[in-house]
């Protein structure tokens, strides 16, 4: 398990992201009020994505909505069922969770066991991240590693908005297309986006 100087290190990781030039990135994906993004990674084989959108609600009330919890699971269309297994101080904990299927089940579901931590970030909140091992999986499950990834929220200028900013780099491992992983990823930080903001207006 993690101890309190893992969550720093963490931490500083999602920093580093915070902190990378624009030219490093590349566009994955955009819409109307989402841009991804996506660079190699340098953890493994796949890509680190970073999507950032603006959102009318405070960054206290988001992060509820964003950090691991029973109001996580009643919102977010990817989680399929979520248990804390370990509450940590500092706003830390140990989440098991599962995922949905995507692109008609091309990819199956995953299972993931994450440490995970949340606490102040300027003005805002930084919610991060990174799997863990643990030895009991369910079965017929591919499970799934999420290296440092995580979720910056902090109020925007001269306005009544917050800035979300994520950061994922996510191994779902199995033998996958990486066009299908690529779409995928993509397309599901554009939609956690859309039922964020529609489980905030509930």
């Amino acid at each position: 398990m993690l101890s309190h100087v893992g969550s720093v290190e963490l931490r500083e990781t999602l920093e580093s992201f915070h902190s990378l030039n624009e030219s490093q990135w590349s566009i994955a994906k955009k819409s109307k009020d989402v841009t991804v993004w996506r660079k190699p990674s340098q953890e493994f084989g796949g890509f680190l994505y970073k999507a950032e959108g603006t959102i009318a609600e405070n960054p206290e009330r988001i992060m509820d909505f964003i950090r691991p919890g029973a109001c996580r699971l009643e919102w977010d269309s990817m989680i399929t069922s979520l248990e804390i297994l370990q509450t940590l101080d500092q706003g830390c904990c140990v989440v098991k969770y599962t995922t949905a299927g995507q692109l008609w089940n091309i990819i199956s579901p995953r299972e993931f066991v994450d440490f995970s931590c949340t606490s102040e970030y300027q003005r805002g909140l930084l919610s991060c991240g990174v799997s863990v091992d643990h030895e009991e999986q369910r079965a017929g499950l591919v499970r799934g590693f999420n290296h440092p990834c995580g979720w910056f929220c902090v109020p925007a200028q001269d306005s009544e908005l917050s800035v979300l900013t994520g950061y994922i780099q996510t191994d779902l491992r199995g033998m996958l297309p990486q066009a299908a992983v690529d779409t995928a990823m993509a397309s599901g930080l554009v939609n956690f986006f859309t039922d964020l903001r529609r489980a905030l207006k509930i």
